[in-house]
């Protein structure tokens, strides 16, 4: 499989490697594996919580009255209370 990069990443890669030891393809290899790792652990959490929500498990709220609570529990910690 062929990659195609931005010359400026490209660059990274071989400075990266050049300071490292390591060979580019073994580095980008590492990324994508870890790249695809997060992916994926992210895509079953967010099956995870559609699932909840569907089941009725979970209720959802609104995003608005979500942003009311957090600035007021900030506000709270700011204020020492």
């Amino acid at each position: 499989m062929n990659v195609h990069v931005m010359p400026e990443t490209a660059k990274k890669l071989q400075d990266l490697a050049a300071t490292s030891g390591r060979a580019p393809e073994d580095i980008v290899e590492d990324a994508l594996a870890g790249y695809l790792e997060e992916v994926a652990s992210v895509r079953k959490t967010l099956d995870s919580r559609y699932d909840d929500l569907e089941s009725g498990r979970v209720k959802p709220i609104d995003g608005e009255e979500a942003f009311r609570q957090l600035r007021e529990k900030s506000e709270r910690r700011r204020s020492g209370g």
